[in-house]
């Protein structure tokens, strides 16, 4: 399965009529799209910065849906204040321990890899990483997002709530640093976020 974000780095006090947008003109027109699974949003709403991630079946279906959407997605990026930023990804894991709840949160952790090691930090991630975080308290799902030709990846891991996200910090900081350094990967970015809407549908792939 594939995945397309759209990065905003918009003004905090446009969020919530980005995030109105999205849910009331975005997502019904996504619904009617062949090959759609889903959609979810992340905000930061003190640095306004916002990724919507939309996720499909195939990446012919993913890329069908670009020239409709690209209208879409430039009128939200107005809305918000920015320019969007595209990236499209292969969904190499999803792991879901239950469906999130409201308040729920996300660390996200952006990373380099070699070419030659895309394996090898995909089976990291399935057998030492989720594991290891399936024990944090308030753990829902974690995803990895590839880009094999980029040689960058993103893992987004969601907990029930911002407290839950804060008790598992320490931990999630050791782990990310020793499976980091087991997989080959260079640690480029860590941002945590509010999970403004959560429609992904992606079965599970880990």
């Amino acid at each position: 399965m594939f995945a397309r974000s759209t990065t905003v780095q918009g003004r905090p006090e446009n969020i919530d009529a980005g995030i109105a947008n999205i849910r009331d003109q975005v997502m019904p027109t996504l619904r009617d799209m062949e090959g759609f699974v889903g959609i979810s949003l992340l905000a930061d709403r003190q640095s306004g910065r916002c990724i919507a991630t939309t996720a499909w079946e195939t990446e012919e279906t993913m890329r069908a849906s670009e020239p409709k959407l690209r209208r879409l997605r430039e009128q939200t990026a107005e809305m918000l204040g920015a320019r969007p930023q595209v990236d499209e990804w292969e969904i190499a894991v999803l792991h879901r321990d239950h469906t999130s709840r409201p308040g729920a949160c996300v660390r996200a952790t952006w990373m380099r890899f070699d070419a030659d090691k895309a394996d090898q930090a995909v089976q990291t991630y399935k057998m030492t990483a989720l594991p290891a975080m399936e024990e944090f308290d308030g753990f829902c799902s974690a995803s990895l997002l590839m880009d094999r030709e980029s040689g960058v990846a993103v893992s987004s891991v969601t907990y029930d709530s911002p407290e839950a996200m804060e008790r598992a910090r320490t931990h999630a900081d050791t782990l990310r640093t020793g499976s980091g350094e087991e997989a080959g990967v260079d640690i480029l970015d860590v941002v945590e976020f509010e999970l403004a809407l959560a429609h992904l549908r992606v079965p599970e792939m880990a």
